[in-house]
């Protein structure tokens, strides 16, 4: 394909296969809509990517299942999706596709639309350094440029012939960095007080998953740690729990709190994750892109997961690192504790939460590391990005 004239609009197809993938897309769509005013977007994306102008051709829950199990309950309707899209985007090819993490769907679709001579980007690189490392070879069929949110990925790609560029994670940016242990205190304080916390509070943020498959597995063995004769939590004083919701999974958390009989004691919030993470105590959380915001508002917390035992067979077998959660794999060291499967107890993670809460000087020691790794994180992605996203819609030809 030519690259597109000056005189036409620029015309970007862009997939996000979950709520986190949707608000990264979003954060992508500023850069992009400011620095191509009047570019067209569309493709598979959720409602943070519509407030920008994008034209969802799919909701983009249709693409959030996690688990080799759990994909395949539903691997006839996702493969029906990417089929049609294929055909659509082959029959009025974009200047350029960009897939937003979603790998499984992505790298694939990526592939087809590349050999049809469709310029493909991939935001976000899979974790190929953590586990499926076979995966470049799909990635370098796939992908003409890799858009990586962390420092030690280009090099990776480098040594096997892709290109990509580090843009920073625009999380990093979205959330900004107190200056000090004084400022941080204070946005904790007034988080606080916009949800009617006291200062004597214990206030726990709560957040299972943005999964139906997460909430499944999560959600009340998540709930059942607040019950007075489960967890060790409740000896703490004043427990207040606040649990940040997204509406398609409604229903489902708040009937695992009902289940767990702790319903009433909940304080619910429609969205708002970043006001809790910014009022909460501590943190219960589930493996996933959540973990890295609560590492943004240097909040320590208990990573936890579970789910199908035949998927989690399969990915313990293929994961590289001790860690799961990102936090503890970009600071190299389990500078925040992980229950998996098993070990994801209400028993086993309230104590880890009380232990916690119990040691002043380990939370000190917690915000100094994500600080650090806030600050590394910190750049100008919507600059870096769309630099990237320009060099392969308009290559630079060879003297």
């Amino acid at each position: 394909m030519s690259a597109p004239s000056a005189s036409e609009p620029l015309r970007i197809a862009l997939v996000a296969g979950e709520t986190s993938g949707d608000l990264l897309g979003g954060l992508l769509l500023d850069g992009i809509t400011a620095r191509w005013p009047g570019v067209q977007t569309f493709g598979i994306g959720g409602p943070q990517m519509a407030k920008r102008g994008f034209a969802p051709w799919w909701p983009h829950e249709k693409l959030a299942v996690r688990g080799y199990v759990e994909v395949l309950r539903h691997y006839r309707e996702i493969v029906g999706i990417r089929r049609a899209l294929l055909a659509r985007l082959l029959a009025d090819p974009p200047d350029v596709f960009i897939g937003i993490d979603a790998p499984d769907f992505n790298l694939d679709l990526e592939r087809a639309l590349k050999a049809a001579g469709v310029k493909t980007v991939h935001f976000i690189s899979p974790s190929i350094w953590a586990w499926r490392g076979e995966r470049i070879d799909k990635i370098r069929a796939a992908v003409d440029h890799m858009l990586c949110v962390f420092p030690f990925e280009p090099a990776l790609y480098a040594k096997a012939g892709v290109p990509a560029t580090f843009v920073g994670h625009p999380l990093a940016r979205m959330v900004a960095q107190p200056p000090d242990a004084q400022a941080l205190a204070q946005r904790t304080a007034d988080a606080r007080q916009a949800l009617g916390f006291g200062h004597g509070d214990t206030v726990v943020a709560v957040l299972p998953g943005s999964r139906a498959s997460e909430v499944k597995y999560l959600a009340h063995r998540f709930f059942m740690v607040f019950q007075p004769n489960v967890s060790a939590i409740w000896s703490k004083p004043a427990i207040k729990i606040v649990v940040p919701m997204i509406p398609a999974l409604t229903q489902a958390i708040q009937q695992a709190a009902r289940d767990a009989g702790v319903f009433e004691r909940v304080t619910w919030l429609q969205g708002q994750s970043h006001t809790a993470l910014a009022a909460c105590d501590v943190a219960l959380i589930a493996s996933g892109t959540a973990t890295l915001e609560a590492a943004l508002f240097q909040k320590p917390m208990v990573i936890a997961y579970n789910m199908h035992w035949l998927s989690w067979q399969i990915m313990r077998r293929q994961k590289y690192q001790p860690w799961v959660g990102l936090p503890n794999i970009l600071c190299g060291a389990f500078v925040v504790p992980e229950l998996l499967q098993n070990a994801a107890t209400p028993a086993a993670m309230g104590q880890a939460l009380a232990q916690l809460l119990d040691s002043p000087e380990t939370i000190r020691g917690i915000q100094a590391r994500f600080a650090a790794l806030h600050a590394q994180l910190s750049q100008d992605t919507a600059q870096l990005a769309t630099d990237a996203i320009d060099s392969v819609i308009h290559p630079k030809t060879s003297a």
